[in-house]
């Protein structure tokens, strides 16, 4: 690891954001940002973002100080709604680079060396990496083969539109980036990040991928459901849908609709007919119930919450 260099005369500062909502697994995410390589002549700090309503996460906070060589700042933002969380950690950098990574996962080594050195040699508004999922053994045979909670960037005619929160830097310095927020209507919903780097990329900034900055998160139990999965997909399809059907007039929202339930049944009869193939036939189902989402996002059905109320499902 290398030594984090403090000095006034350090010409680089990367703030590191982690929101977090009542989740254990957080220390485990701290601890292993302390054991990460420091870009050369950068300072590094921590920005643990407690979206509770009382600050639950402050004790561990303060009791892992000493044991991490960065400073730690803590805020909190109490709302359940992640988007409050996300722009706490905005609004509390002062860094040139802000990094965000979710507080079940665990970064690699080099995670914030491979995003740095990518946002650099590209001049990206942001760099997204690879999130590893984690099964336990209990997990369906097929969820395993088909690795269908690990998170990758998707292409569409060979640039990267969109993107996430769970691993990825942001170069505060863009004009893409300059005074944006996240959607706080999107914040109990999810889709919040989506929306974000879908604005990024169309004010002009450039999203690009560093395939070796990784960060690895379990998948707990109460997530390795085929229901899960398919709630999510849907929930993703509302907010593809909503973001086409921005600015679009009736017609253009018919026809995105119309294409979107054109997808939905080619899916789902192509998951009929691989019924004997269960990695295929749930990756075909799960399209559908993305398209199926589209849809209702076109037609402006509301978002299911997700995030910050007791019992659901947090992103």
């Amino acid at each position: 690891m290398s030594e984090n260099d403090s000095s006034p005369a350090s010409a680089l500062r990367i703030d590191i954001g982690v929101c977090t909502f009542r989740r254990a697994e957080l220390e485990q995410t701290i601890l292993s940002l302390a054991m990460i390589s420091v870009p050369d002549g950068a300072t590094v700090r921590i920005i643990v973002a407690d979206n509770d309503v009382t600050p639950t996460a402050e004790p561990l906070v303060n009791t892992l100080r000493p044991t991490v060589p960065f400073e730690i700042a803590y805020v909190h933002c109490p709302a359940g709604n992640i988007s409050v969380a996300r722009n706490a950690c905005l609004d509390a950098s002062t860094a040139d680079y802000l990094a965000f990574i979710d507080d079940d996962e665990t970064a690699s080594e080099y995670w914030l060396s491979n995003l740095l050195t990518c946002a650099r040699s590209t001049g990206a508004a942001a760099v997204l990496g690879p999130v590893r999922a984690g099964y336990q053994t209990s997990a369906p045979g097929w969820m395993r083969r088909g690795d269908f909670h690990s998170t990758l960037p998707v292409w569409v005619g060979g640039e990267i539109r969109t993107g996430y929160t769970c691993n990825t830097l942001l170069d505060l310095s863009a004009p893409a980036l300059r005074g944006r927020r996240f959607n706080l209507a999107l914040g109990k919903s999810g889709g919040e990040d989506t929306e974000f780097f879908t604005h990024v990329h169309r004010s002009g900034g450039m999203i690009a991928y560093a395939p070796e900055a990784l960060v690895h998160e379990p998948v707990p139990a109460n997530r390795a459901t085929l229901s899960w999965l398919a709630k999510r997909r849907y929930r993703m399809g509302q907010t593809h849908g909503r973001l086409l059907s921005e600015n679009a007039g009736m017609m253009a929202r018919l026809r995105h609709a119309a294409i979107a339930a054109s997808k939905c049944a080619v899916c789902a009869l192509a998951s009929l007919a691989s019924i004997a193939l269960p990695v295929q036939r749930t990756r075909y189902a799960l399209r559908a119930a993305l398209h199926i989402g589209a849809v209702a996002g076109i037609l402006g059905f509301r978002e299911i919450p997700q995030y910050g109320v007791l019992g659901a499902t947090t992103p």
